[in-house]
């Protein structure tokens, strides 16, 4: 039964990648609902659309007015659930008839349309500019590709309102082909048994780089003889790209095929698939290369990496770099075992995860996203909406990330389409890696916008109330506590520690705040439950939980043995990671730390692994202890999901951390710990922990170090043990979420 109606609008020109999504989408959706084309041009777009029996009606006016008064006739009474747009035309005509309609407008960003009319400057002044303020007035926005997502975001779209989906194409019909050098012949290549042909499918055009693939070919040719270069494409770059080829003396190995229909029998012909662009989302001429097994050399653009591991199912080079691309040309040319290997690991990652099944399902998830959030949308109509989460985010600590990422987990587990937004130091950081909403922390006049329509604010996680570090961090979470209260939110302090505040007029100013703002405080561990009691606040609901990054789950296992091996270390090695953090006092520290690591090398095997949380702070205290060691250690210093530290970490025997977040992320996969103390979370959570060793960092020595290591290794054989201990504060870790609801409810 259809339950579904959606139109799709188009200008009907479209070629290449835009028109393959659109036609194999369509086809396969009306499979599970009414989706009906509206094409505003006739020609080989509409006719490939009927062919496949794809519903379509077409609208011949170049007027918009006049293409406006037609589209309303045909809709007529009929309800439509969704405008579903592609392209320059299609994005105008959709916010022209949203209001007649009464339906949510989403249009697929297939390529940047800052590059679509490259080179011809009138089209990019007329249709250019009338796409760029039409997009501005869509409701929701699909990328086709992770890179076009971010596209929009660093522009300034609405991160909550973009989805991303990646082209897919049937791996599962039969392929028919013409021999191989029948068809060849048919496309005027002068083909002789031994060639080795690298092929391209692209229009010829500036945005594809031809020019870097020409001078490639020239360098390659020169040491291997019998490669060349077949063209499938047309464009207005064809007699400057001939003339080209004939300046490089490389003419008679270069052949301009023209535009091809038979696509498959091209790829069955070529023995690597090539992809010079500039600028890409997902290109379909990837996929359908894989579709036939073919070795692959792409550049670094969009989505490539998604689908091209480097160096495994294919080969990736810099945009523009010639030498580089003429490398992998030499690579594979030479070599036909490599393009057979690479070219079957790349058939079963495309059909695995990039198929035209995976592509409709995909599609009608954000279908239903979208209707679920416009019910939503008319059911609180005018009400407040939303929730507004605050804390030291977007400065590059995995801790701080771990907190908020937990935070928005459960935000969205209570309801999944909740506007979220986040005050922040990084907002564009923020919004590509959760597409959500963010602000910048000191942008006042947008934080008192939000805050008027918001429901609850989330003072999120880490020991924010305190002024050991700074006066005037606390003074700004008290103030956004205060403003959120006088702008009519519900107020709570989620997962959070507390102190130390030093200072009697600092006492009193927290005590009036939380006393007087704050409806409901969770707590990380008791020793803040202590410090609340003694400033003498109880206004508020307190309630002892644990740290919200207890609930995150380790990477997937291959993950993190991928990473270890890109750094040089194996999965089944003996390692002491250290997390260490410049402070006061550290570098007088660093002679022991370093002898501590060569006792646990001598003693026990156990390789040095500096691990960074803060890239800037902590890479900078592993090299000081470093250049105090003779022995050599490994720094990982790449920026990783939290869930992937965690799944790193179960692979070291011991840690020594000076981070609290990288106690808390090796007790979730056992590992012995070492805590040391710069700050009285580290101590208050270990001792809530129930496990591990804690040294204050005034009083490490060589000698402490190395008794917390032997007493560390001992615990190796009892992980069990360390698993039982953390599992209380897990099941504590649901008060926080349990709060919120109560607060939202109310």
């Amino acid at each position: 039964m259809i339950l579904m109606k959606v139109i799709h609008l188009i200008g009907g020109g479209d070629t290449g990648g835009a028109k393959t999504h659109v036609l194999n989408l369509l086809k396969e959706l009306n499979q599970h609902i009414d989706a009906r084309l509206v094409c505003f041009r006739k020609g080989e777009f509409s006719e490939d659309a009927e062919k496949l029996g794809i519903p379509i009606d077409v609208i011949e006016s170049g007027n918009p007015v006049v293409g406006l008064r037609e589209l309303k006739k045909l809709i007529g009474d009929q309800k439509v659930d969704i405008l579903h747009c592609h392209g320059a035309r299609g994005n105008l005509m959709g916010n022209l008839i949203k209001k007649h309609v009464n339906a949510p407008v989403v249009t697929t960003v297939h390529s940047d349309y800052r590059l679509d009319y490259l080179g011809r400057p009138v089209a990019r002044l007329s249709y250019g500019t009338t796409n760029m303020l039409a997009l501005r007035r869509v409701n929701y926005y699909i990328g086709v590709s992770d890179p076009m997502t971010d596209i929009l975001i660093e522009r300034d779209f609405p991160a909550d309102r973009i989805y991303t989906i990646y082209n897919g194409i049937d791996f599962k019909t039969p392929i028919s082909c013409v021999p191989k050098e029948e068809y060849l012949a048919s496309l005027g290549v002068k083909y002789q048994e031994g060639d080795i042909l690298a092929g391209i499918a692209a229009r010829l055009n500036p945005v594809k780089d031809y020019p870097t693939l020409l001078k490639a070919m020239k360098l390659a040719c020169e040491k291997e003889p019998r490669l060349k270069l077949v063209s499938a494409g047309d464009g207005e770059d064809l007699q400057k790209l001939q003339e080209l080829a004939k300046t490089l003396g490389i003419e008679d190995r270069v052949f301009f095929a023209g535009w091809v229909k038979d696509m498959n029998s091209f790829y069955h012909a070529i023995d690597i698939n090539l992809l010079t662009s500039l600028s890409e989302t997902f290109p379909y001429a990837l996929t359908e290369g894989a579709r036939m097994h073919r070795a692959t050399i792409a550049s670094r653009v969009g989505g490539v990496p998604v689908l091209i591991d480097d160096g495994k199912n294919g080969l990736i080079f810099t945009p523009g770099d010639e030498k580089e691309l003429s490398e992998h040309l030499l690579t594979l040319a030479q070599n036909e075992e490599l393009r057979k290997e690479m070219g079957e690991k790349l058939f079963e990652k495309a059909s695995r995860e990039f198929s035209i099944d995976r592509m409709v399902e995909h599609q009608l998830e954000i279908y239903e996203s979208i209707l679920q959030r416009e019910a939503r949308r008319r059911e609180t109509g005018k009400k407040r909406d939303g929730v507004i989460i605050c804390g030291a985010y977007g400065y590059g600590n995995a801790g701080d990330d771990a907190i908020l990422k937990s935070i928005i987990q459960s935000v969205r587990d209570l309801d999944r389409y909740m506007p979220i937004t986040v005050l922040a130091k990084n907002t564009q950081s923020i919004k590509k890696r959760y597409q959500i909403n963010s602000i910048y922390t000191f942008n006042v006049f947008r934080m008192i916008r939000a805050m008027r329509r918001s429901r609850l604010y989330i003072n999120g996680g880490g020991t924010l109330i305190q002024n050991a570090t700074s006066h005037r961090s606390l003074w700004y979470y008290l103030f956004t506590l205060r403003l959120a209260k006088l702008l009519g939110n519900k107020v709570d302090m989620y997962g959070c520690g507390i102190g130390p505040v030093l200072g009697k007029s600092s006492t009193r100013l927290v005590k009036r705040v939380l006393e007087h703002c704050v409806d409901t405080i969770t707590l990380r561990e008791p020793d803040s439950m202590e410090k609340l009691q003694s400033m003498g606040v109880k206004s508020p609901n307190i309630i002892l939980s644990s740290d919200p990054a207890l609930l995150l789950s380790p990477a997937p296992e291959e993950d993190a043995v991928l990473y270890l091996q890109k750094h040089g270390l194996s999965s089944d090695g003996k390692y002491l990671c250290l997390m260490l953090r410049t402070w006061y006092g550290f570098e007088e520290k660093t002679q022991a730390f370093a002898a501590c690591c060569a006792y646990a090398q001598k003693k026990y095997g156990l390789t040095p692994v500096f691990l960074s949380l803060n890239v800037f702070h902590d890479t900078k205290a592993a090299n000081q202890v470093l250049s105090h060691m003779k022995a050599s250690a490994v720094i990982l210093e790449e920026p990783a999901d939290p869930e992937l530290l965690i799944s790193v970490l179960s692979h070291m025997s011991a840690v020594i951390s000076m981070r609290l977040h990288g106690l808390i992320f090796s007790s979730i996969t056992a590992v012995p710990l070492i805590g040391v103390s710069y700050d009285p979370k580290i101590v208050s959570f270990l001792s809530y922990l129930g496990s591990g060793e804690c040294i204050d960092l005034k009083e490490v020595t060589k000698e402490n170090l190395c008794a917390a290591i032997d007493a560390a290794v001992s615990w190796i054989p009892r992980k069990e043990k360390l698993l039982e201990k953390a599992q209380p504060l897990k099941s504590v870790e649901e008060r926080n979420i349990e709060a919120v609801k109560k607060l939202l409810d109310s």
